[in-house]
């Protein structure tokens, strides 16, 4: 149950999917669904091809599966599912699902992997059908790449209903037949970690304060032991700490502000630099003074998606047990108006000294940011890598296909890169000209500005000038997902909703990091 108190704390936040492992007899009595993969062969009169799995299920009913595939239509498109009852005594309901060529691979195009990213979305769509018809466990085929398989069956059946009275049954998935166990275990933990993040971001403000929001995470760090570090900073080491960009923004809330730091240590030599993470911790943007329009303004629950991916990226990595020292930041707070909050106008100093002039107080990621990212460097990290909800601009130049990357580094371009082809969740390189870093300097009363000369040109990319401002370190990337914090229909193993996005991409981006060194 979620406590309503202003020092309310979460529960363990669980997804509503399991993936229990077992086999008891009260789980064979159960109503089971299997869903299985067809390849489609384009251009041949015999249009479909089993996967491995299919074909042998097909072979134990005597071929009376690939018989009703055939009298039931044209050939089966790719992401699409088709249901058959009766098929197999201990599989009541069979979801066939359409996948593409196997040999596709990578398209220059789309920037991902054509078969991963089509696995995931027809191994979702099999899941729900059969979700649908209430059944409670499901079986999953691997369709030649285990872990896409994993993922888009766990992110496919994630719901929030943590605060509905009546509440939708759990749906236990399990590889069907020979799955690779360790590939298919890699998928399961890739997907809870997004789901994690999902969760959180979804969460009611009232619920996920910043004491509650650094909570959840320290429980669910808990089972690593000496591996993981947990330190919730409170407000009084904030100010000795000379954080006061960070504290402008929470001065309006009644909520304490929480630095929340995380330090998994994964690498066998405790000396290794850290992959430094960064995310931005928002619990609820009102805009301060300068107050947001009160239309979606509920969306700004999830305005700690930045906070909220990178916590559950380290989650993420001490699950998979990452051979990787990895450090994850999290300035947590809440951006209200009231008579103690920062006003247009107010200049205020971070931790490196620098003066800002707060023009616009609903340009307070961006503030918090920089004090993070100044206390990042004492760490002598290999890379910096921040993650924000930062600018609505950022969702007007990119939308939902990709996270735009603003970063001083080809190397780590390429590596976080070459991680989304692999995740599907896409990033996309935006500029760093001095032009925008002008457009920040240029202040009547302090060093900096917090929003840009002229604020309706380039406000994703003045955004990310403003921070620059706080980095020295020659690896260093801000990734501005404003576009992608949300899913309507895009993603369609996503479904509508906060998509946790891009925590698949940074648990990928650290496990090349750990394995390619």
């Amino acid at each position: 149950m979620f406590l309503l108190r202003r020092a309310a704390v979460l529960p363990v936040l669980r997804s509503n999917c399991c993936r229990t492992f077992c086999s008891s007899p009260s789980l064979q009595m159960e109503r089971k669904g299997l869903v299985l993969g067809v390849f489609e062969k384009k251009g041949e009169e015999s249009s479909q091809r089993f996967t491995k799995a299919a074909e042998v299920f097909d072979h134990k009913v005597s071929g009376k599966l690939s018989e009703l595939l055939k009298i039931s239509g044209p050939s089966l498109k790719k992401g699409k599912s088709r249901v058959f009852y009766g098929v197999h005594k201990d599989f009541p309901c069979v979801a066939v699902v359409g996948l593409d060529d196997p040999a596709a691979g990578v398209c220059g195009a789309e920037n991902w992997d054509l078969v991963k990213e089509n696995i995931r979305e027809a191994v979702s769509a099999g899941c729900q059908v059969l979700r649908d018809l209430e059944l409670t466990h499901v079986e999953v085929d691997g369709c030649g790449d285990p872990q896409a398989a994993a993922e888009g069956a766990l992110l496919g059946l994630f719901y929030y209903d943590c605060l509905k009275s009546k509440k939708k049954a759990k749906v236990t998935v399990l590889p069907h037949d020979s799955v690779e166990a360790a590939a298919w275990e890699k998928g399961v933990q890739y997907a809870e970690g997004q789901n994690l993040a999902r969760l959180l971001m979804e969460a009611p403000a009232n619920h996920i304060t910043p004491s509650a929001f650094a909570k959840t995470i320290e429980e669910r760090l808990t089972q690593y032991g000496d591996r993981v570090l947990v330190q919730k900073r409170s407000q009084a080491w904030i100010e000795e700490q000379g954080m006061g960009a960070f504290l402008s923004v929470s001065k309006g809330s009644e909520e304490p502000p929480v630095f929340l730091e995380l330090h998994y240590k994964g690498s066998p030599d405790s000396a290794d630099a850290p992959l430094l993470l960064v995310g931005k911790g928002i619990t609820f943007d009102s805009g301060g003074i300068s107050l947001k329009p009160s239309a979606s303004m509920d969306m700004m629950r999830a305005d700690m998606g930045g906070a909220a991916t990178v916590c559950a990226a380290v989650v993420t990595a001490a699950a998979l047990n990452l051979p990787l020292n990895i450090i994850g930041l999290a300035p947590l707070c809440e951006n209200m108006p009231s008579g103690k909050a920062t006003k247009p106008g107010d200049v205020v100093t971070a931790k490196n000294g620098k003066t800002i002039q707060v023009d616009n107080t609903d340009a307070e990621g961006r503030l918090i940011l920089a004090d993070a990212l100044c206390y990042a460097h004492t760490f002598k990290p290999r890379a910096v890598v921040n993650v924000a909800t930062l600018t609505g601009a950022m969702d007007v130049a990119l939308g939902s296909a990709a996270t735009g990357v603003f970063t001083n580094s080809d190397w780590l371009w390429e590596q976080l890169h070459k991680a989304s082809v692999v995740t599907g969740d896409r990033v996309w390189r935006m500029p760093l000209f001095q032009h925008y870093t002008r457009q920040v300097t240029d202040c009547q009363l302090a060093d900096l500005n917090n929003i840009g000369k002229y604020s309706r040109s380039g406000g994703a990319c003045t955004a990310a000038a403003f921070l620059r401002e706080f980095v020295t370190a020659p690896h260093w990337a801000h990734l501005d997902i404003a576009g992608v914090m949300s899913n309507k229909d895009e993603i369609p193993y996503l479904k509508k909703g906060m998509s946790g996005r891009p925590t698949r991409t940074l648990v990928e981006f650290a496990a090349a990091l750990a394995y390619n060194k």
